[in-house]
């Protein structure tokens, strides 16, 4: 590893990467108008004034934007990545030569992905962006003292509010957190769009195999799984979905997609892909159900969604036969493949959701961080909603630069609305 040129404390690949990270970060700033807006706000402004922010996200070039338009607004920024294959290297180095403390590299072990999360908490931080959880849960299992100091933050997934919502049950949260994911203006957007159109880049860039006429097995229909299932059925797939929930069942159905279990779902797959965020949701039999070149990936946070070790088992032998497949070879003669090790296929064989996307989903990010630290002191220390001030801010803000108006409500409307007796 090399150090920046402008913190000696960053840990990056290689700093002679930078320049071919800053156009991958000036192309999305060029795509980015909202995170733009906030950026000359917080110059001006500097509501982080004083203040250290930690952050632990996919370090590609629209997370990058995101640390900048914070450290921007007059914070001390350190960031981590949060998976150990979706970081970029060369999007890194450009981020350390801006003035961000960054501690990432493509690739890392288990045992340097904890060292690197523990670093950034090393940085002291005043407030937290997590994203699935491991800096929230690292401070609460491991640095309780300082789990008291943080003012609070955000959680980006569904998984990390999985992780903080038990927290909180269990009665030991320290600090507020705003449950980024379950905006509005996160979840249907985001989680829907960018999912699904992300999801299918990995997938076609890393395969090259035709989508149209396969059977895809969707498991998981939440709206992750909505967004995966709508681009298939897109792309001319035959649509299999999975599900523990009845009522997601139900709206299954009636988007036209057939429902099963998953051994039944198993005998039918061409492609499978898991959005759950839980854990052995393909696992044990099912692999002995599955046609000869099913292709196997995950959408989740966690590479605990395939059960790679109930995979392995039963392989004869593994190789990897394309960059991203791993082909795992059964005792018949079938062939199973599993891309991205399992981990996230849109960002550990891609890059991630759309810019315009994320460019929505950031600036709730940084609204909601700018709330949590002004506002901390009287937050309890829970998980919050994002108030729904700052959602419709976002969506009005977002209308505004794609050129679009719409209408608003009369007085004689309002009054109407605000009755109970006409």
């Amino acid at each position: 590893m090399t150090t920046s040129k402008t913190t000696a404390q960053s840990l990056v690949k290689d700093m002679a990467l930078a320049p071919q990270g800053k156009l991958k970060l000036d192309w999305v700033k060029a795509h980015m108008p909202l995170l733009n807006i906030m950026e000359e706000q917080f110059r001006r402004d500097q509501p982080f004034a004083g203040k250290r922010v930690a952050i632990c996200l996919h370090l590609e070039a629209k997370t990058a934007y995101l640390a900048q338009v914070i450290h921007a607004g007059g914070a001390e920024v350190a960031i981590c990545g949060s998976n150990p294959l979706s970081t970029q290297d060369d999007v890194a180095a450009a981020l350390a030569d801006s003035g961000v403390t960054v501690y990432a590299w493509h690739g890392t072990t288990e045992d340097e992905y904890k060292m690197l999360v523990n670093k950034t908490l090393d940085f002291m931080p005043d407030a937290v962006i997590d994203d699935g959880g491991d800096l929230v849960a690292t401070l609460h299992s491991e640095r309780p003292e300082q789990a008291k100091a943080i003012i609070g933050g955000c959680e980006e997934t569904t998984t990390g509010i999985v992780r903080l919502k038990a927290l909180a049950a269990d009665g030991v949260l320290q600090f507020p957190m705003i449950a980024v994911n379950d905006a509005y203006c996160k979840y249907l957007f985001d989680n829907r769009y960018g999912t699904g159109q992300s999801v299918w880049d990995g997938i076609n860039r890393t395969t090259n195999l035709v989508v149209a006429g396969k059977t895809v097995v969707v498991v998981g229909y939440g709206w992750c799984g909505k967004g995966v299932a709508m681009r298939a059925k897109g792309l001319g797939a035959q649509v299999v979905v999975t599900e523990i929930d009845p009522i997601k069942a139900i709206e299954a159905y009636m988007d036209g997609f057939t429902v099963l279990p998953m051994k039944e779902a198993a005998k039918q797959g061409d492609v499978f892909i898991t959005v759950t965020g839980n854990t052995s949701v393909i696992a044990g039999e099912a692999f002995d159900h599955m046609k000869d070149g099913a292709v196997m990936c995950n959408a989740g946070h966690f590479d605990i969604e395939i059960s790679k070790p109930d995979l392995a088992a039963r392989a004869k032998g593994i190789r990897t036969v394309r960059t991203n497949i791993e082909e795992y070879a059964m005792a018949d003669g079938r062939r199973l493949y599993l891309l991205a090790g399992g981990r996230l296929v849109n960002l550990a064989a891609g890059d991630g959701h759309p810019v315009e996307v994320m460019d929505l989903t950031f600036a709730l990010q940084v609204l909601s961080l700018k709330y949590v630290v002004e506002n901390g002191a009287e937050l309890p220390a829970d998980v919050l909603s994002v108030p729904e001030e700052l959602d419709k801010y976002t969506a009005k803000l977002r209308l505004e630069t794609l050129g679009i108006h719409i209408d608003t409500l009369t007085p004689e409307q309002e009054a109407y609305l605000k009755s109970w007796s006409h």
